[in-house]
């Protein structure tokens, strides 16, 4: 049986857990030098920018998107950049990614990130090596080889995203895709050390509901793929656990009213997990 789990050791986002002086340390620098970062304005055409390629933008309240602006601009200072096969990066690339990426934690702790110290982007689908080892392999650089991929994301190493890929996607969430969020989805789910489909949860109760939910979500969907069954799931959820996630991920954020009308006790597993509920300020935008 493929199943979901919580070993009674994975870390909580919220941890009642005195911090050490060495983390009380680095709080306060990374505190001060976020500060630094905000005491500058918001760069002119940032929102622009946003506002054309991040459709859910428009669904935030003001003060939401005055905190997704906040991370963009730290999120976009604190990482490393680099553009690969002759790729420039631009303002547009950097910040149509950081504001994809920084949607997944507007809820949450802000330093969600932190093990995220590269990005990787590519012009046009990469060719990555075929792997023997695990999928925890620390990567430092660039990829290469035959595998094709429009990104990926590497425990205690880079993401890497195809810009072709980012830029379509983001204009047309309707369609269920959107690699930047499938990435950092895989960055949340390895924090607390594995990438198994089982994100850091703040409860024992909403571990267990979350294994009960995506356990048998996922066992239905790999049952209805092999069946040959029509799915709203796409099927490379079927690959493993923390694909599933993943995909999960894109389908909350580019489809949540599809995805909560089919699988509503994933979708409110999801909600509360990512402490927001995209269906509701959609629907409420069109009341207005």
């Amino acid at each position: 049986m493929i199943t979901f789990s919580y070993s009674g050791e994975k870390r909580c986002l919220i941890s009642n857990k005195a911090l050490t002086l060495e983390h009380k340390m680095l709080n306060w620098l990374r505190h001060n030098r976020r500060k630094r970062i905000l005491a500058e304005p918001f760069p002119v055409g940032w929102e622009g920018i946003i506002q054309n390629n991040v459709p859910y933008y428009h669904y935030l309240t003001h003060e939401e998107q005055k905190d997704l602006r906040d991370l963009v601009q730290v999120f976009i200072a604190e990482k490393h950049w680099e553009g690969c096969n002759g790729l420039e990066l631009t303002d547009e690339i950097r910040v149509v990614i950081a504001a994809h990426a920084c949607l997944l934690i507007l809820a949450l702790p802000s330093d969600c990130y932190g093990s995220v110290e590269s990005i990787y982007v590519y012009p046009s689908t990469v060719l990555s090596p075929e792997r023997k080892t695990g999928f925890f392999e620390v990567h430092t650089a660039p990829v290469d080889g035959p595998q094709a991929i429009d990104g990926e994301a590497h425990y205690r190493g880079p993401v890497i995203l195809v810009w072709d890929a980012v830029k379509q996607e983001s204009r047309h969430p309707e369609r269920g895709h959107n690699v930047v969020y499938h990435e950092f989805a895989h960055k949340l789910d390895m924090l607390d050390g594995k990438a198994d489909g089982t994100p850091p949860l703040t409860t024992r109760e909403e571990y267990q509901r979350w294994i009960d939910v995506c356990s048998q979500e996922y066992e239905t969907l790999i049952r209805k793929v092999e069946e040959g069954d029509p799915v709203f799931i796409d099927d490379y959820a079927t690959t493993n656990e923390a694909e599933f996630f993943a995909v999960a991920t894109e389908h909350f954020f580019c489809q949540p009213g599809p995805l909560k009308h089919h699988h509503p006790g994933l979708y409110q597993v999801l909600k509360e997990f990512y402490r927001q509920d995209p269906e509701r300020k959609i629907v409420n935008s069109q009341l207005l």
